[in-house]
Order: structure tokens, then C-alpha cells, then sequence
């Protein structure tokens, strides 16, 4: 095919979002520094275009984030300026810290800070001159993290800059104050902004115990928001595991004390949340302690506390977890239910609590976890066979497909109009045991 002919696809695929496309026409040739009838590379109207696929495949092509446009602008200066922290971890590059000169390391950092300490709305009135209202609608930057996305005077941009900044130093390997990071974490609240998690993502590289000493410091700090950040930085710290087996005890040791002092309900559920993720001797009598705690995010955390391994529930585990089958909270019982699975004491009583869950309309928002744990249960009486049945007529297929599988485990001659019911599964399901379950039911 002609050059022209790959220039041409090229760009109507970046323009079109098809990231697939763009992958497949780089491998034939194309050039993924092209540029498009305006003479803009291909790399920036993805960047414009907030594509983070399409960017991540240019760049995987082999674009140059550093190649300097006519405005002086590079496409890299570009995601800094469009605020979106999933793009600019894109268009980053490998080794930016050796490959871009300190005069262009100094432009990018004061450019993000620039924006960061303006605010966008401020920056985007100084370039305009717009004097109306801003539009800020809240969007999805990636899979799981938010940010605000304003619209004043014909330009967008995203206000993830402070999340950029910290990804710009890291990247250039300056340790930013510990206290200053988490100012920036905490003035947008929320462990699902950008902001908060680049910051709580960046501390636990950071495996110095000064970092880790500056961090838990704000367990004491007066607002229960600095209290948040640090049971999300240690709880992060417990999942990835990121230091010695010192690090685990002192940590878990840390938490058991917090545990013992904090006031603040939501900041001592996800204490307690951060505290499971870890061993320590008295996780059990940390648990029993707030097994009747008054506000309910304490109570669901308490089955967790007291299920230590696969060693036998002690008695006042295991009269703790009875109560909690029983409580006014939905998702507290359900999490009861879980954990004390496999006592034989404890599963007629749990196998209960379950069908009570499915059957209750105001605890739809466990009914589908409920209808797991029937499903993967050991009971095998006729009224949880009833019951998954009877969850075949919910308007959830996750349901639908658990209460199937249930069947399917138990060989109810049901089964059979239960697949039915459960409707097509995408391919999403291709490697699901639940749909491998079914397969093999109607297979035999």
C-alpha cells in the first residue's frame, strides 16, 4: 500500500479512537510520528482527545513525546498542559530523567506546578479572558481513579496537574516533602481522585523508613482526612508488600495501637480494613472489641479480625460471628456469613442468614455475594436448592449465573432451564469457573 495510503488510515484511526487499528497500521509501516492535515503529529490529537489507548499504542510504536512543534510546545508538554494523569503517564516515556536535559525537566515541572497552584478554572480565564461560569463535570481519567474535567472559554482540560506534578518529580527522582504530598492528596478528599492516589501510589515506592515515618505521623493529625490517607498508604503498603518482614510486624503493631485510640467511626473501620491485611496475636481480641461497635462500617470489618488463618474459631469468635449473622446491617451479616463458612457449628445458623439476604428486597445490594456463598456452599438441602432457584428470576445475570452454578454443583435437575435463563455471556465469561461449570453440565 502506498504511504500515503497508511498516512491517511493512520490519522482516521487516531481521530476515530480505534487503538487497534493503530496498532495494527504501525506494524505495517506507518509512522507514528505522523502528522495530520494541520500538521499536528498523531501523538497530540490523541493527547488532545484524552485517548490513553490510542496514546499508549503511538507511543509503543515508537512516537517521540519530545519532538518540539512550532509553538515550542513537545507532545509531551501537551499532556501536562491537558491535566490528565493517565494520558501524561503515557506520553512519559522510558527514563524521562535520563533522557530529557534539566532546563526541560525544570519547564515541565514549573509548568505543572503552574497549573496545580493556579487552579484550572484561574489558568484557563487568564488564557481566555472568558468571564462566564465554568463547566466541571467529574470523569473517569482510567479504570478506577476521577478527576474534574473544566470547559471555559473553548478549551478543556482536566485538573489532575497536581497528580501530574507528583508523578514528574518521582519520575526525575526528587523527593518531595512527605507533608507536602499529602496536603496535595488531601484537598480533594477522596482515595478515588487522582490526586490521592498518584500521591498514596508514589509514597509506598518511596521504602525508606523516614518516608514511612513522616506518613504515619499524620495519625495524629486533628483531621480525620490526613487519618484516612495514612490507613490508605499502609493498607496499599500491606497489599503489595513492599518491604521486609520488619516492616510487616512494626506496621501491624502500629495499626493494633491506632485500632486502640481512634475516634473517628470512619477512620476506625478503615483502620480496621488495613489491620486484616496483616497478622498479629491480638487480631482476635481487637475484633471482639468492636463486635458491637454502634456504626456499622466498624461492625463489617470485625468478621475479618476474627478469622485468623484456617485454625479453629475460638468460642467467643465463634458466639461473635453468630450475633453478627444476625445484625441490623446487611452487609455486616453477609461478611459474618463468609468468614464463618467452614464451621459446622456455625453453617446451619449462616445458611439462614443467606437465604434471609436473598429473599430480603431492601438487602439487594448483597444479593448477588449472597447468592455466591449459597452457591459455594456445603449445604446441599432442598431449601438452598429452593432458593437459587427462586434467584433465577432476578433482572441481575450475575445472579441469575450464581444461583445456575449453584444448581449445577448440586446436579438439580433444574439446571438445565437454568442456563437458559441466565441468557448469553460475553466473552468476559470465557475463563469464569461459573461458565465453566455450566459448559460442563451441558456437555455431559
Amino acid at each position: 500500500m502506498a504511504e500515503g495510503g497508511l498516512k491517511g488510515q493512520l490519522v482516521s484511526a487516531v481521530r476515530s479512537g480505534d487503538a487497534e487499528a493503530v496498532r495494527a497500521l504501525l506494524e505495517r509501516g506507518a509512522d507514528p510520528d505522523e502528522v495530520d492535515a494541520n500538521g499536528l503529529p498523531v501523538l497530540c490529537v490523541a493527547v488532545a482527545a484524552y485517548d490513553e489507548p490510542v496514546a499508549e499504542a503511538l507511543m509503543e510504536g515508537g512516537a517521540d513525546p519530545d519532538r518540539v512543534l512550532p509553538d515550542g510546545t513537545t507532545p509531551l508538554w501537551r499532556a501536562v498542559e491537558g491535566g490528565s494523569p493517565a494520558v501524561f503517564s503515557r506520553v512519559l516515556g522510558n527514563e524521562p530523567r535520563l533522557r530529557l536535559p534539566e532546563p526541560a525537566r525544570e519547564r515541565l515541572l514549573a509548568l505543572a506546578r503552574s497549573w496545580y497552584e493556579t487552579g484550572v478554572v484561574e489558568e484557563l480565564r487568564r488564557r481566555t479572558g472568558a468571564s462566564g461560569p465554568a463547566v466541571t463535570v467529574r470523569v473517569l481519567d482510567d479504570e478506577y481513579d476521577y478527576v474534574d474535567q473544566v470547559s471555559l472559554g473553548g478549551l478543556v482540560v482536566r485538573a489532575g496537574h497536581g497528580a501530574i506534578l507528583t508523578s514528574l518529580e518521582w519520575a526525575f527522582r526528587i523527593l518531595t516533602p512527605v507533608d507536602e504530598l499529602i496536603a496535595r492528596a488531601v484537598g480533594q478528599p477522596d482515595e478515588d481522585h487522582v490526586n490521592w492516589s498518584t500521591v498514596c501510589w508514589i509514597l509506598t515506592r518511596r521504602r525508606s523508613f523516614e518516608t514511612w515515618s513522616a506518613v504515619v505521623a499524620h495519625r495524629h493529625h486533628p483531621d480525620p482526612v490526613h487519618r484516612r490517607f495514612v490507613t490508605d498508604y499502609v493498607r496499599t503498603r500491606g497489599l503489595l508488600r513492599t518491604g521486609p518482614d520488619s516492616y510487616e510486624k512494626k506496621e501491624s503493631a502500629y495499626l493494633a495501637a491506632w485500632a486502640a485510640e481512634e475516634t473517628d467511626s470512619e477512620v476506625l473501620a478503615k483502620v480496621l480494613d488495613a489491620f486484616t491485611e496483616y497478622e498479629h496475636p491480638d487480631q482476635e481480641a481487637i475484633g471482639l472489641r468492636y463486635a458491637t461497635h454502634p456504626d456499622p462500617r466498624v461492625r463489617r470489618e470485625v468478621p475479618y479480625a476474627l478469622s485468623t488463618d484456617a485454625a479453629p474459631f475460638t468460642p467467643a469468635a465463634r458466639s461473635a460471628l453468630l450475633t453478627l449473622t444476625r445484625d441490623p446491617d446487611a452487609e455486616a451479616r453477609l461478611r459474618a456469613c463468609t468468614v464463618g463458612m467452614r464451621d459446622d457449628d456455625l453453617l446451619p445458623e449462616i445458611i439462614r442468614a443467606l437465604l434471609l439476604l436473598v429473599q430480603d428486597p431492601d438487602a439487594a445490594g448483597v444479593r448477588g455475594a449472597a447468592a455466591a456463598a449459597l452457591a459455594g456452599s456445603r449445604d446441599r438441602t432442598p431449601a438452598v436448592a429452593d432458593a437459587l432457584a427462586a434467584l433465577l428470576d432476578d433482572d441481575d445475570q450475575l445472579v441469575r449465573l450464581e444461583a445456575a452454578y449453584g444448581l449445577a454443583r448440586r446436579d438439580d435437575p433444574r439446571t438445565d432451564e437454568a442456563i437458559e435463563r441466565v441468557g448469553p455471556l460475553g466473552a468476559a465469561f470465557e475463563h469464569d469457573h461459573r461458565a465453566g461449570a455450566l459448559w460442563q453440565w451441558k456437555w455431559r
